[in-house]
């Protein structure tokens, strides 16, 4: 079993600046990947970042030299810095882990969302 803790989010002014964080904590034999991703009221959830073992990053076109997120495995956790925040970034922010559960290779685990809101 593995539980994702996410903190941040919240409520800022087009152009602000907001960090959230997740730590993961359980049982798992090791963490492939952590990631954001996020789901707007009337749309599908997206990948906004993802970070896999070695460093790898992936990004969504729209967050690019905006956001960067950043992995301290050692500690489990993932974090996401969002600057030059728009609007359209207004979102419900899920943490996903993937990673290998007893005899399951990658299983996604999901956090329970956090609220990020852009007013223009």
């Amino acid at each position: 079993q593995v539980q994702l803790a996410e903190s941040g989010g919240g409520l800022v002014q087009a152009g602000g600046s907001l960090r959230l964080s997740c730590a993961a904590s359980g049982s798992f034999r090791s963490i492939n990947a952590m990631g954001w991703y996020r789901q707007a009221p009337g749309k599908q959830r997206e990948l906004v970042a993802l970070i896999a073992n070695g460093g790898v990053t992936t990004y969504a076109d729209s967050v690019k030299g905006r956001f960067t997120i950043s992995r301290d495995s050692a500690k489990n956790t993932v974090s996401l810095q969002m600057n030059s925040l728009k609007p359209e970034d207004t979102a419900v922010y899920y943490c996903n882990c993937n990673a290998d559960i007893d005899s399951v290779y990658g299983y996604d685990v999901w956090g329970q969302g956090t609220q990020v809101t852009v007013s223009s």
